[in-house]
């Protein structure tokens, strides 16, 4: 059988232990690194209250919402925040996959949120196409032009069994 004493012993072990683990900064580090997955975790469990058949269709706007932010902002916690410079148009996304899981489940399919969900989608593909050229990456595109172009002038004249 055991005592009171074991029982107060573990619960001082244990109080000393998150003493000395808050003051090696142990919790404010996975506080700093890991917020995002209350985001995720948000997202998720609507999307589970929904196909649970607990909530409504509309539930589906802010748990796909939620779910992008969290991912977003989990990347950049682990990432470092000087990714988001790149990412910034999931911003735009989040939305878009929330209002296209609406018009996905929900059985009157309303229109507008799909066309919300394009125009957002679009808005975020042509960010990503802005930032794809102004970045590192318009050394790629210039690459790929030269191989386009050597390979319409000297490729097409040869006979190929494709």
């Amino acid at each position: 059988m055991v005592s009171r004493q074991h029982y107060a012993g573990i619960a001082l072990l244990g109080a000393g232990l998150v003493i000395l683990l808050g003051k090696s900064g142990f919790f404010s580090f996975i506080g700093s690194v890991l917020w995002p997955v209350i985001l995720l975790v948000a997202g998720i469990l609507l999307h589970v209250l929904y196909f649970g058949r607990m909530l409504p269709t509309v539930a589906l706007v802010p748990a796909g919402t939620l779910s992008v932010y969290g991912l977003l902002f989990l990347i950049c916690s682990v990432f470092g925040w000087s990714s988001f410079d790149h990412l910034w148009p999931f911003v735009l996304f989040g939305p878009a996959a929330g209002l296209y899981e609406y018009y996905a489940f929900e059985p009157f399919k309303p229109r507008l949120a799909l066309q919300l969900a394009v125009g957002l989608g679009a808005v975020t593909v042509i960010a990503f196409g802005f930032i794809l050229i102004s970045s590192w990456s318009i050394y790629v595109i210039g690459l790929v032009l030269i191989a386009a172009g050597l390979w319409l002038t000297v490729g097409r004249g040869r006979k190929s069994r494709w």
